[in-house]
């Protein structure tokens, strides 16, 4: 990566090819701004990433994906090469942080309609006496009935409910027949998709670094840009065996480096 100076501004030759290693040693050393602004355009990925683990919890996805942005920017800053950590290992919790932050400061201000409030309330006492009288728990209908509103009225308000009163992760369930109770966590549990989609970024671009000129343009043209192995061959001018054996090779690699991974 070589640094030059047209028309008085500083640029980088082969911007788009430099890695994000050579982009963070040099802004570590200068503190550019438009590297910075590389870094973390090139990361916003992760981000959006993280941000969609939050959506449907109260808040819109926009405000969210820009505290997430915040999140980035200080991760960015923050970030030190010398440590020997991927930059995303480092930005993951520091954006987290930052939504979980925001969380705290404006869950609880989300505005319901004041008659929402009253009605949630109201069912709430409802429920209760209305169990008792009838020795089960009252329909939405019912509930409906007794509190002299309609059912998509009862709906509302219970839904809304669960914005000022969310289930702890903690909460323990009866299994019935088993001896063993069972907490919220466990049925709602899942593989989490977004960090492993991380993960695998940070995979590529680690390995994708190892690779010669030649290698990682193949890998590009074919997995990126979605050309034919002849089509390569024809601009590299060498043949098609030739692209379909690097292919091959990139290939082994990649499975060589996974294997140290999962071994």
């Amino acid at each position: 990566m070589t640094i030059g100076v047209v028309g008085g501004e500083k640029r980088i030759d082969d911007f788009d090819k430099a890695t994000n290693k050579e982009l963070f040693k040099r802004y570590s050393e200068k503190r550019e701004e438009f590297i910075r602004e590389e870094l973390i355009k090139r990361h916003l990925y992760i981000a959006e990433i993280l941000s969609k683990k939050y959506v449907n919890r109260g808040i819109d996805y926009d405000d969210i994906y820009q505290v997430a942005c915040i999140g980035l920017i200080y991760a960015v800053d923050r970030y030190d090469l010398s440590k020997g950590y991927e930059f995303s290992s480092f930005a993951t919790p520091t954006i987290i942080g930052e939504i979980k932050k925001y969380f705290r400061d404006k869950g609880w201000t989300i505005r319901v309609p004041r008659r929402i409030q009253e009605l949630s309330k109201k069912i709430n006492t409802s429920k209760n006496l209305l169990s008792q009288t009838l020795q089960r728990t009252p329909t939405v209908d019912e509930l409906a009935e007794y509190l002299q509103c309609s059912s998509e009225e009862i709906l509302e308000a219970m839904e809304a409910s669960k914005v000022y009163a969310p289930h702890s992760l903690d909460v323990v369930f009866d299994a019935n027949n088993d001896d063993k109770d069972i907490n919220l966590a466990e049925l709602i549990g899942e593989d989490d998709k977004y960090f492993t989609t991380i993960e695998n970024n940070d995979f590529l671009e680690k390995n994708i670094e190892k690779l010669n000129s030649m290698e990682k343009k193949i890998l590009r043209d074919r997995y990126f840009d979605k050309k034919t192995q002849f089509e390569i061959a024809k601009e590299l001018n060498i043949s098609q065996m030739t692209v379909s054996r690097m292919e091959k090779k990139i290939i082994e690699k990649f499975k060589k480096e996974l294997k140290k991974i999962y071994n």
